[in-house]
């Protein structure tokens, strides 16, 4: 099989996964030396265009490396790769894509529709106003919503008249200053949400759903993230979702008749409880090998149902392991030495610089593991090492 976008941690715990289950892994990515291409469960590299910039060309070399090495099943890891091979999986042939169809998929990483539907099922969503153009600007600051927000792109990849690009999060403490954020932003961040801002922990749900029914399921709460403000979770721990949680994803997923893995996003307001959801990602996610590592192994169990095979056998979860992104938790702190509260646009609920670097700098706790760095399996570690002091 062939797992897309090498550079990402979440490619490196599929490959490790399926590795130890057994199947012959090969590692596909547009980087010269893709970090999950080191591990040795990787038995192959494929070098790939693009899926961004490049997605017609991305589709082709895929279909190539396919043919080429009797691939069965691909597994895009990013999202330009997850939506240009499920617009075009014609051209993979018999290999097998383990995710639903283009038009479902678009539907689940189109935030607006995703609130939207959770909405009409009840699901708690933040306060925000849409707007759908630039031409909708003007009336917004006529009347500007409470501070602070977050300018959320409806879509991850957006696309205009430049191609298509790949859109982050921003956050706007002061009134002020929601014009030029704004203005700042690319065309193809329309449509943009502009959303009240909810302060609390981020909890993730992780849900393999099969032939209409949740076959496994998991989820974390985000400690430290990168940027400071809110971004990639860079240290969390492992938490069994509560039961209003698991139904509420459950309701959602069903509404978008949703088949394979996904992550549903929640924020749990610090002062009400009210879990208020944020976004599904319809692919693997970053902490996806905390999941692993607390007994739900997301690749193995995917690829099992999708190659007809009797999936492995789940142990208890475990509940209370922390995984720390080595190099995550560094840049996370160096923003933090560099820039002030206000400039990181930290939540009232902040840890605070002397905790975050406590847990930043002891190298080990009771219960935690490390992400990238595994003595069975040590390269990927000191690639990304390389790759980040490079960086810098």
């Amino acid at each position: 099989m062939l797992v897309c976008d090498g550079g990402e941690r979440a490619a490196l715990a599929v490959v490790r996964s399926l590795g130890r289950a057994g199947y012959r892994v090969l590692v596909g990515s547009a980087e010269p030396r893709p970090l999950a291409a080191a591990s040795r469960h990787c038995v192959g590299n494929v070098a790939l265009p693009s899926a961004l910039s490049l997605p017609e060309a991305f589709c082709h070399a895929v279909a190539a490396a396919v043919r080429l090495h009797g691939i069965d099943s691909v597994i895009p890891i990013a999202e330009p790769s997850l939506l240009a091979l499920s617009e075009r999986r014609g051209l993979l042939g018999e290999a097998i894509l383990p995710f639903p169809s283009a038009a479902t998929t678009r539907r689940v990483l189109d935030k607006e529709a995703v609130l939207s539907a959770a909405g009409s099922l009840g699901i708690a969503v933040p306060a925000q106003v849409t707007l759908h153009s630039r031409r909708d600007v003007a009336t917004l600051l006529e009347a500007p919503p409470p501070m602070p927000v977050v300018l959320k792109p409806s879509r991850s990849v957006g696309e205009d008249a430049l191609g298509r690009h790949k859109l982050s999060v921003r956050h706007v403490a002061q009134r002020g200053q929601l014009a030029d954020a704004i203005a700042a932003l690319p065309d193809a961040a329309f449509p943009l949400l502009v959303q009240q801002r909810v302060v609390g922990p981020g909890v993730g749900v992780f849900v393999l759903r099969w032939d209409g029914t949740t076959v496994l399921r998991a989820g974390h709460e985000r400690i430290l993230e990168k940027p400071p403000s809110g971004g990639v979770s860079v240290y969390r721990r492992s938490v069994y979702p509560d039961e209003l949680l698991a139904a509420q994803s459950d309701a959602l997923l069903e509404q978008f008749e949703w088949q394979g893995v996904a992550m549903i996003e929640f924020k749990r307001d610090a002062v009400t409880g009210v879990p208020y959801l944020m976004e599904i990602n319809g692919r693997f996610w970053g902490s996806l090998q905390l999941a692993i590592d607390a007994g739900a192994d997301f690749p193995a169990h995917l690829m099992a149902r999708a190659l007809g095979r009797t999936p492995p056998e789940t142990p208890p979860f475990r509940s209370g392991i922390s995984l720390r992104w080595e190099w995550g938790c560094v840049d996370h702190l160096l923003a933090r030495l560099r820039r002030t509260h206000d400039e990181l646009s930290l939540p009232p609920d902040d840890l605070g610089l002397v905790a975050s670097a406590a847990r930043v700098l002891l190298p080990w706790r009771r219960g935690e593991r490390w992400e990238v760095l595994r003595l069975s399996d040590p390269l990927p570690f000191v690639r990304e090492t390389l790759r980040w002091i490079g960086n810098r």
